[in-house]
């Protein structure tokens, strides 16, 4: 006795409700996983909410009290509206440039660090770099923990730095 063939609708509906059934409980095994991982994950903590920071310029803003005494940084507010998440200041190195003082290996323990440069040329060290000339209009990123150090700087160097987090340690090193 030969077996009855199913007719081809017939044959696509039973394929339709099977593919679909399974669509479902895999369906439902994602939703399972998903609502887990957001159980499980653990919350972090509100940062404050930021406000705005204006800034203009003005001579009397900039000041020898940052992290390096051959320079004057004019902080642009951005510390205290963001509490901690950034900084930024306009930094001018103090000319000329004294090399004995200022070409110290050093590195910052920051998530991230950008310089922009205003005006003038810097010309700096970084490890895997090597030196570069930073004119008028250059910038970068310094990757944390990159040692680096000021090679040389025009009498009239202004740069834009922005770093995360707002405090940070910086660390000496020997050449």
């Amino acid at each position: 006795m030969a077996k009855q063939k199913a007719s081809r609708p017939a044959l696509k509906t039973a394929v339709k409700k099977r593919s679909g059934a399974k669509a479902a409980a895999r369906s439902s095994a994602r939703k399972a996983v998903k609502a887990k991982a957001r159980i499980a994950a653990p919350k972090k903590p509100a940062r404050p909410k930021q406000r705005i920071a204006v800034s203009h310029h003005r001579e009397e803003d900039f000041k020898a009290d940052g992290l390096r005494a051959y320079a004057k940084y004019r902080d642009l507010g951005i510390a205290e509206a963001t509490h901690g998440l950034a900084q930024a200041h306009v930094i001018r190195l103090q000319g000329p440039c004294n090399p004995a003082e200022v070409s110290k290996l050093h590195y910052h323990d920051v998530e991230f660090q950008m310089v922009y440069v205003l005006k003038g040329w810097v010309k700096t060290y970084m490890d895997g770099q090597g030196e570069t000339l930073m004119k008028q209009g250059s910038a970068w990123t310094q990757p944390p923990k990159i040692r680096h150090m000021i090679l040389d700087y025009s009498d009239d160097v202004e740069l834009l730095e922005v770093i995360l987090p707002a405090e940070f340690k910086t660390v000496e090193l020997k050449a």
